[in-house]
């Protein structure tokens, strides 16, 4: 799927800035997309945008209305209704990263299509999806897994493009997910497709490119994680990558929703992703690891990432702390 830009950006009636964090990872790493925020009466959360009505938004030149929230169970609150009937009626589509569907709602879906305008929801895909076939394609690919769910693969991936670009590089982030799709305006959210599809969508998600072509990955999961597992694995043959970087949470006490379940050794989980990611590219490498060293003092996220650094022979660190450039760097030389 492809989403106009710019973006309206909806925070509803929010009272914590994780409600909002679909939106705030588009207002930090898009914000040249974003024409403002628009809040319902009560809503205690800003990202420091505009506040703008429809009319003002869309003659600063919005063509999308995001549903950028994040609350328990993914529902579409009946309170937003009339905000999305006012999208439609002002010429904005829709994008929403909800579990709930939006053209599911029969009244809006009928305004939407009388309006001809289009309604994205991301996290269900609709495109007509192939089974993978591991064919070797040109171009160069990187790939984000990680120890954990949530560790920072999208961030990382982002962050990986940024800095490549900057240099001048052809990089382009492939999103997998709802989020990431919404801050890149196009990718297909992985973890709603049908097993069978997960590498043949990847395979098209990322296909033939130039040479010289970086494809960023983003990563869903880890193959640690009983849960998700399976989303992983099909990421890492779909994206044939050449290399992969691993993302760590220093500090977390175990599987992000299981108590009973340990987080992996950092040298096993990597030689778990090499070894399943060689059955579509023999030749795939150890490109960095991206830690979230929050938990730690500057001079203690220094030792830390030194000696990972020194263990596996590729650079270590914090993206937020200290930057990707010691990754790139190492890359290109690969």
């Amino acid at each position: 799927m492809t989403i106009a830009a710019p973006y309206l950006l909806f925070l509803g009636d929010a009272q914590d800035s994780l409600a909002v964090k679909t939106s705030r990872g588009i207002a930090q790493w898009r914000p040249e997309k974003c024409v403002g925020e628009l809040k319902m009466p009560g809503c205690s959360v800003s990202l420091g945008l505009p506040e703008v009505g429809f009319e003002e938004a869309v003659e600063k030149g919005a063509r999308t209305f995001i549903l950028g929230l994040a609350n328990r169970g993914g529902s579409i609150a009946p309170g937003w209704l009339g905000y999305l009937e006012a999208a439609l009626k002002a010429g904005l589509d829709i994008a929403n990263g909800l579990h709930d569907r939006v053209a599911a709602i029969d009244d809006i879906k009928r305004l939407a299509d009388s309006l001809d305008r289009r309604i994205f929801d991301v996290r269900h895909p609709a495109e007509t999806l192939s089974v993978g076939t591991g064919r070797k394609r040109s171009g160069k690919r990187l790939l984000a897994v990680g120890t954990d769910c949530s560790v920072g693969k999208m961030y990382a991936t982002l962050a990986l493009e940024k800095e490549m670009q900057t240099r001048g590089m052809k990089a382009t982030f492939r999103a997998t997910g709802q989020t990431g799709v919404l801050i890149s305006g196009q990718g297909l959210s992985i973890d709603a497709v049908v097993a069978d599809f997960i590498s043949g969508a990847v395979e098209s998600l990322s296909p033939d490119n130039e040479a010289d072509h970086w494809d960023l990955i983003e990563g869903q999961g880890s193959l640690f994680h009983p849960s998700y597992a399976g989303v992983s694995l099909g990421l890492l043959h779909g994206a044939q990558p050449d290399v992969i970087v691993l993302c760590h949470e220093v500090g977390r006490a175990h599987m992000r929703g299981l108590p009973h379940q340990a987080l992996p050794d950092l040298g096993a989980c990597i030689e778990a992703n090499l070894a399943a990611a060689r059955l579509t590219n023999p030749q795939v490498r150890l490109g960095g690891i991206c830690v979230n060293s929050s938990a730690l003092s500057e001079r203690e996220a220094q030792d830390y990432c030194a000696r990972w650094e020194q263990e596996f022979a590729a650079p270590c660190v914090d993206p937020l702390r200290h930057d990707v450039s010691p990754i790139v760097s190492f890359i290109a030389e690969l």
